[in-house]
């Protein structure tokens, strides 16, 4: 391994794009869930 040279540029990031996006997703998503769940409790407590 040691004989191999990196070329930059040269990975596939496939992998890391598709975990990326699942997260942005998730977080997206729980951020929604978390402002709809405030303002019925705001609604709810008045």
């Amino acid at each position: 391994m040691a004989d191999q040279k990196h070329e930059h540029g040269s990975m596939s990031t496939d992998v890391q794009e598709k975990t990326f996006a699942n997260f942005m997703s998730l977080v997206s998503k729980s951020t929604v869930i978390i402002v709809v769940a405030l303002m019925l409790l705001y609604l709810i407590n008045g």
